[in-house]
């Protein structure tokens, strides 16, 4: 992919690139964009298969993604994972984000685990103008975690994650002379899962419920000046397992997002073109605190800030799966409608998972997005 950009195009691109805002434009279109948005591209093709939805789902090697605190009533004392995504495929050749995971059981009560993502955004020709030759850089971004989970009852575990965050969007170019610089960031999560075991017509079922709050952290500049908000993100989940037979099982997902950083604000009519977003220079905790109510269209806006995936997975002798799910978010939002297929295959020492997305909306830069992850316990070498 070569492209001719400027600073501010180039860091557009970047927005544009990870989540929503490539989506169809409407009248009412209030997408909340936010630096480093490829934090909350879900690696997990477990996940994935079911539109995302993963917050209370049964534990397992990537749930350092959606909520760490699943580590904790993992079954295994050791694993790792690798996964690959091939990002917006339907328009460039050449983004990707490539992930590696890793946990270790201290104890019955204590695990830790650790992960790095890698979002690579291609070959980017930047240049001042069409008699400018410029030069070839590769835009990236990556961020590097260290997760502790612990068993807090029977029922309960809880956990929290540290994150440094790493953004370079222009290779040290600039065409306005300025000084342009890599962004460095730090965040944390917080997360919570709840499980009950429960026996439904003589057969083992489960109910579970998860709570992750992500990116919770300083905010980020590339020039020493001004100042982006990270995506943190509240996510809300339930689940149910159940065995159907002695070979059979099902289980199904439900998850809610919803960004905690300000909204888009309505500039003024009789503004000038020096008008700043007066939600830009909020503080983290009190942008987090706010964003449940400074949209300016109100409590319908602020539902409409709200996604959702609901999801399925059905396991054949606990060693195939097929899963399906289904993503949604408002069309003011950023308008990602999406289904979603995967499959899991369960070996000894690994597991294999990918799935594929489905778009529900026509000209939806996701189509035929694939992920791949693959899983491997190795308990047996502790």
């Amino acid at each position: 992919m070569k492209q001719v950009l400027s600073k501010v195009s180039l860091v557009m691109v970047a927005y544009l690139f990870s989540l929503s805002a490539l989506q169809a434009q409407t009248d009412g279109n209030n997408a909340i964009t936010t630096a480093a948005p490829f934090l909350n591209i879900n690696p997990d093709s477990r996940a994935a298969g079911m539109a995302d939805a993963g917050v209370a789902t049964s534990p397992d090697l990537n749930s350092q993604f959606l909520n760490p605190a699943k580590y904790a009533f993992i079954d295994g004392d050791m694993g790792a994972a690798i996964s690959f995504t091939p990002w917006l495929r339907k328009l460039v050749d050449d983004i990707n984000m490539s992930t590696a995971t890793f946990y270790y059981r201290l104890d019955k009560m204590q695990v830790i685990s650790a992960s790095i993502r890698y979002f690579s955004m291609g070959e980017i020709t930047f240049s001042n103008g069409p008699d400018d030759p410029g030069y070839q850089g590769k835009p990236n971004e990556f961020a590097i975690d260290a997760a502790y989970s612990r068993v807090l009852s029977d029922k309960f575990s809880g956990a929290v994650a540290f994150r440094y965050i790493r953004s370079d969007l222009t290779n040290g170019y600039s065409n306005t002379g300025e000084s342009l610089q890599a962004g460095d960031a730090f965040a944390a999560d917080i997360g919570f899962y709840f499980r009950e075991p429960m026996r439904v017509n003589r057969n083992d079922a489960e109910f579970t419920a998860g709570i992750n709050i992500s990116n919770i952290g300083s905010k980020i500049s590339y020039d020493g000046i001004n100042k982006e908000y990270l995506p943190t993100n509240l996510k809300l989940g339930v689940g149910y397992a159940m065995e159907l037979d002695r070979y059979n099982s099902l289980a199904f997902a439900f998850d809610v997002n919803k960004l905690l950083v300000p909204s888009n604000q309505i500039k003024p009519e009789d503004a000038g073109d020096d008008w700043v977003d007066p939600n830009n220079d909020k503080s983290v905790p009190a942008a987090i605190f706010d964003s449940f109510s400074d949209a300016p269209g109100g409590f319908e806006q602020e539902m409409q800030e709200i996604n959702f995936s609901i999801g399925a997975e059905y396991w054949y002798n606990k060693q195939f799966a097929i899963r399906a799910g289904y993503f949604h978010e408002h069309e003011n939002q950023g308008n990602r409608k999406f289904a979603s297929a995967g499959f899991g295959l369960k070996f000894n020492m690994f597991t294999l998972d990918a799935s594929y997305i489905i778009p529900m909306v026509q000209n939806n830069p996701l189509a035929n997005t694939m992920r791949f992850s693959l899983s491997f316990d190795l308990s047996d070498f502790k």
